[in-house]
């Protein structure tokens, strides 16, 4: 059953979803709502329990909205995910009881069942009440491959990456309201789309971007090389990532298009990728057919970013570097201190991401929003 798109903007605002801050170490900001639907916990699973993976779990954890049923860890042994989930070199040491019992992987004394089933639907996804699945692997990112999770009996499919097909892109407090609960496979886009789609969308909701460049300054990721090593299909790609600054290419910023089909090729966007490990940084230097002033633009931002956009959009008007944004659950934190304006319609805007921890939070919640329009449709 379909609903209107009004009814699905308004259950998908940040003020829809309860606070689920994790209480490590290196978490310094969280985001808090006031208000939430009451809802029996979700089940719901992770495939892949890579870095994404973790911190979905995480997440979900200190979330009394979901039920963490199932993890499919690949080759990873219970224990070796145990050490994997209690320790983390950005986010902290877990503070929750982590211990295993058999292939159980218990949280706080809660037993989660374990697998390390390379065809996802051997998990049993169903049998273990989990409804929605998390595919963290980045290897089931279409349809025809995701299936496997399906037809292992979960209802839904949320990517943790871009969709490698036309499964349905949501990027929350942008355009959720597109999920009308027919879907099955649903893509969270990636972290840089998520970092740069909300100030994209309060911009050009008031003065309506002509066209726009984006620069993502990247922290390092796994895929990365640690020291010199080989790429065929990226030659720069196959250098140290310690110790260079690598300029790349990213779909992230065409990837806004699917969610704002308005400014479908007005937009695109590079990357470089820089020895950090964490914290990301968009540059988005733009046209803007209504004339404005740099003070107007921030107020703007601001106002979204405290209004209908809460939890998603951030404003930051601190003098600020990237390591003060670790852990930040927004997916796009506006700094109004290091943005330039040439004239009133040419402007540079700047928005910080934990390109890890704030994605993941994410993910989490476009979970939560499909489960709550689902459970609306079966109540009609």
């Amino acid at each position: 059953m379909k609903f209107s798109a009004a009814f699905l903007a308004t259950i998908g605002t940040a003020a829809a979803y309860s606070s689920s801050s994790f209480s490590g170490s290196a978490l310094k900001s969280s985001v808090s709502n006031d208000a939430s639907m009451s809802m029996k916990a979700t089940g719901m699973g992770i495939n892949g329990f890579g870095r994404i993976g973790r911190l979905v779990t995480r997440i979900m954890m200190e979330d009394d909205e979901v039920d963490v049923l199932g993890i499919n860890a690949g080759s990873a042994t219970p224990d070796y995910m145990a050490y994997q989930y209690k320790y983390d070199t950005i986010h902290g040491k877990a503070r929750q009881t982590v211990e295993v019992d058999g292939d159980f992987l218990v949280l706080n004394g809660k037993k989660i069942q374990t697998s390390r089933c390379r065809d996802p639907k051997e998990v049993g996804w169903g049998a273990l009440g989990a409804d929605y699945v998390c595919e963290s692997t980045g290897v089931f990112l279409t349809k025809e491959k995701a299936q496997s999770i399906i037809d292992g009996g979960a209802k839904k499919v949320i990517y943790s990456a871009p969709a490698k097909d036309d499964s349905l892109t949501i990027v929350m407090g942008v355009n959720q309201e597109m999920y009308d609960g027919s879907e099955n496979f649903i893509s969270c886009a990636s972290c840089t789309t998520n970092g740069l789609a909300p100030m994209v969308k309060a911009v050009h909701d008031e003065f309506e971007i002509e066209e726009a460049l984006m620069t993502t300054v990247h922290a390092m990721t796994a895929t990365q090389a640690v020291v010199d090593s080989s790429s065929r299909k990226d030659w720069r790609g196959g250098r140290a990532a310690s110790g260079n600054i690598i300029p790349s290419s990213t779909g992230a910023a065409k990837a806004v298009t699917k969610v704002i089909p308005s400014l479908v090729g007005k937009l695109t966007g590079m990357a470089f990728r820089v020895p950090t490990i964490d914290v990301s940084v968009v540059d988005l230097t733009a046209r803007l057919v209504k004339s404005t002033t740099y003070e107007e633009i921030c107020a703007n931002l601001k106002a979204r970013s405290e209004g209908d956009m809460k939890g998603f959009l951030g404003y930051c008007d601190e003098p600020l570097v990237s390591t003060d944004f670790e852990g930040d659950m927004r997916s796009s934190i506006f700094d109004s201190e290091a943005g330039i304006m040439l004239n009133p319609n040419f402007v540079k805007l700047i928005a910080w991401y934990d390109n890890e921890y704030g994605y993941s939070a994410r993910v989490v919640d476009l979970m939560k929003h499909c489960a709550k329009v689902d459970a609306m449709a079966g109540k009609k």
